[in-house]
């Protein structure tokens, strides 16, 4: 990779829940050192173990020094690519991680705010997604698992350290494979990561749900 180019961290996980395969680290690794609109694609695997996730993520992110950051996760039982919108502070596990790790009702950063905002222009890259041919949406919940451990772990870094002021970043939950062919989802979150390059502002169309 070109030193000078800005990159792009990309991370997916390894599989949990007795699967052999997770298909965020499949794509993650697919698109690794693609050239994206000026910047170089980095992929990074994360353990789906909380407090471990956040230390390799750390290292990813001294490593690349990135200006855009998209992490990946699986959200089975979804059909369509997630771009989603917020990360809580809380981490309140129904299944143990992969080391057996259950917290509930537990702050991913003891005293930070509630919440943080996905800084990617979420809506552009639901919309962008879609007009390729590829079924995706704007999610409002990243749930209280590893997936929103990361990302809001991830926000708050953003938020707080000066060299990583210049950054952008957010999640995306991708299907399971028999929901949507890794073949897809991989050109999928290639236009992902082509919209969050380009676009600096947000198109304003609604992405609410009642429910």
């Amino acid at each position: 990779m070109n030193a000078t180019e800005p990159r792009i961290l990309l991370t997916g996980f390894e599989p949990f829940g007795g699967d052999s395969v997770n298909p965020s680290w499949e794509i993650a690794r697919a698109l690794d050192g693609w050239a994206c609109e000026g910047h170089r694609v980095g992929a990074e695997l994360l353990p789906c173990v909380f407090g471990d996730a956040l230390l390799r993520l750390d290292e990813a992110l001294a490593a690349h020094r990135p200006a855009l950051v998209v992490c990946l996760g699986l959200a089975g039982g979804r059909t369509e690519i997630s771009i989603e919108r917020v990360a809580i502070n809380v981490d309140d596990a129904r299944i143990p991680d992969n080391s057996g790790r259950r917290p509930v009702d537990m702050a991913v950063e003891p005293g930070a705010p509630a919440a943080y905002f996905s800084t990617l222009p979420i809506k552009a890259i639901a919309r962008d997604v879609r007009g390729a041919g590829i079924a995706a949406g704007v999610s409002n919940t990243a749930g209280t698992f590893v997936c929103n451990h990361v990302f809001y772990a991830l926000m708050h870094r953003l938020a707080t350290r000066p060299g990583l002021a210049h950054a952008r970043g957010g999640f995306v939950h991708v299907p399971d494979t028999p929901a949507m062919p890794l073949a897809d989802q991989i050109a999928g979150i290639r236009q992902v990561l082509r919209t969050a390059a380009l676009t600096r502002h947000d198109v304003r169309e609604t992405a609410g749900r009642e429910h």
